[in-house]
C-alpha cells in the first residue's frame, strides 16, 4: 500500500467531514426549531466527523483482507450502543437524548478502534496537498458512480414501499413491511459473504474470474433455490408466533423470491462489476431499474390501486435489475448465462404460483418436484462443484 497517499486521504477526507459536521450542528442551532429538532440536528453533526472518516478506514481494513478486525469494530459499536440504552432503560431514563448519546459514544470508540487497527497508516507522513488532491479527484470520480447507483438502488424498492404508505392505511403499510423484514433478515448473511469475496476477487488473474463466476454462480443458486422451500415452515411458525398478521404473511410468497436476486445482485453480480471496474454499468442497471420502479409503482398504487400488483412488482423490478446486469456482466466474462437465467426465473414463477395459488402442502410438493427437476437438469455442474470441493477439502 502506497500508505503516504493514504495517509494524506484519510486526513483530507475528515478534514472535510469535520467542516460539514460544523456546519450542520451550526445550522441545527440556528435553523431548526422547535429546541428538540436543534438538539438532533447538533448530534447529526457530531455524528458526521465520528462516522464518515471511520468508513474510510473500514474501507481499508475490508480492502486489505483483515475481516477480523471489520468484524469486531461493527461489532463494538453496537455492543457498546445496546449496553449503555439498556443501562439508561433500566435507570428509568426515557428521554431520546441518552439514547442518541448512547449511538455516539459506540460509534466513538468505533472510530478510536479503527484507528488504532490503521495507525501504521494514519501516523505515516501524508502526501503533499497537490498529490492529495489529485488523488481525491479521481476517488471522488469513481466514487460518484458508486455512491448514485447505491441511491438509485434504494429507491427501487423505497418508492414502492412509500407509494404504499401514501395509498393505504399505516396497518397494511405495517404488514407488508413485516414480510419485507422477515425476507430482510436473510440479506444480513448473504452480504456479510459479500464482504469477504470482493477483496479475494480483487486478487485474482483477470483471466480466470470467467472459470471462478460460473462455479461461485452455482454453488450460490443451488441453495438460494433450495431455500425457497423454506417458505412453507416459516410462514407456519410465523403465522403460530405473530396471528395477528397471519394474514399478511401471505405476501411472504410474493416477497421470499426477491431473497433470490439481492442476493445473487448483492453477492455476485455487483462484487464482479466493481473488480472489473465497471461503476458505470452498475449505475446505468440501477437508474434503469429505478426509472421503471417510478412508472409501473403509479400504475399499481396510483391507477389501480391493487395492493397484490404493488407488492408482485417488487419482485419483478429486483429480477429485471439482476438479469440486465447479469447480461451485462457476461458480455465481459464471455460466459454464457441465458439458460440459466430462464431456468431460474421459470423456478420462481412456479414457486410465486404454487405458494399463492395452492399453498399448504400441495404447494410445497408442486415446487419441491420443480426443483429437483431444475436439480437434474443441472447435475452436471452440482458434480464438479462438489468434485472440486472434494478435492479441496482433501487438499487441506
Amino acid at each position: 500500500m502506497d500508505r503516504p497517499k493514504f495517509s494524506g486521504q484519510f486526513w483530507l477526507y475528515s478534514g472535510v467531514e469535520i467542516a460539514l459536521g460544523l456546519l450542520i450542528c451550526l445550522a441545527g442551532y440556528t435553523l431548526a426549531s422547535p429546541q428538540d429538532k436543534a438538539i438532533v440536528l447538533a448530534l447529526t453533526g457530531i455524528s458526521v466527523f465520528l462516522v464518515l472518516p471511520r468508513t474510510l478506514l473500514q474501507y481499508i481494513l475490508q480492502g486489505t483482507n483483515r475481516i477480523k478486525e471489520y468484524a469486531t469494530l461493527t461489532v463494538l459499536e453496537k455492543v457498546i450502543y445496546i449496553t449503555v440504552v439498556v443501562l439508561s432503560l433500566i435507570a428509568g431514563t426515557h428521554n431520546f437524548i441518552p439514547m442518541i448519546l448512547a449511538d455516539l459514544l459506540g460509534k466513538g470508540c468505533a472510530l478510536l478502534y479503527s484507528i488504532y487497527q490503521c495507525r501504521d497508516i494514519l501516523t505515516t507522513r501524508p502526501a503533499g496537498l497537490q498529490v492529495s488532491l489529485k488523488e481525491a479527484w479521481a476517488n471522488i470520480s469513481v466514487g460518484i458512480k458508486l455512491m448514485f447507483a447505491n441511491i438509485a438502488s434504494m429507491l427501487i424498492i423505497g418508492f414502492v414501499r412509500l407509494s404504499i404508505e401514501n395509498q393505504w392505511d399505516v396497518t397494511t403499510f405495517g404488514k407488508v413491511s413485516l414480510t419485507m423484514s422477515v425476507s430482510n433478515l436473510l440479506m444480513v448473511f448473504i452480504n456479510a459473504v459479500a464482504m469477504v469475496m470482493f477483496p479475494m476477487l480483487r486478487r485474482t488473474n483477470s483471466d480466470k474470474l470467467s472459470g471462478i463466476y460460473n462455479t461461485m454462480r452455482t454453488c450460490l443458486m443451488i441453495p438460494l433455490l433450495g431455500m425457497l422451500i423454506f417458505y412453507y415452515p416459516a410462514k407456519v411458525i410465523l403465522s403460530a408466533w405473530l396471528p395477528q398478521y397471519a394474514d399478511s404473511l401471505v405476501y411472504m410468497a410474493l416477497l421470499f423470491p426477491m431473497c433470490v436476486f439481492e442476493s445473487k445482485m448483492s453477492m455476485l453480480i455487483n462484487t464482479y462489476l466493481k473488480t472489473l471496474r465497471k461503476e458505470k454499468w452498475l449505475l446505468l442497471v440501477n437508474v434503469t431499474t429505478v426509472s421503471l420502479s417510478v412508472v409501473i409503482t403509479l400504475i399499481t398504487t396510483y391507477w389501480l390501486h391493487n395492493l397484490d400488483l404493488a407488492v408482485a412488482s417488487i419482485v419483478f423490478l429486483l429480477a429485471f435489475r439482476c438479469v440486465f446486469a447479469e447480461l451485462l456482466l457476461s458480455t465481459v466474462l464471455d460466459v454464457n448465462v441465458k439458460t440459466d437465467i430462464v431456468l431460474e426465473l421459470a423456478l420462481t414463477i412456479i414457486f410465486i404460483g404454487a405458494s399463492w395459488f395452492v399453498g399448504g402442502i400441495a404447494g410445497l410438493a408442486i415446487y419441491a418436484v420443480a426443483y429437483l427437476i431444475y436439480l437434474f437438469i443441472k447435475r452436471n455442474d452440482v458434480a464438479f462443484v462438489l468434485n472440486t470441493a472434494l478435492r479441496m477439502v482433501r487438499r487441506a
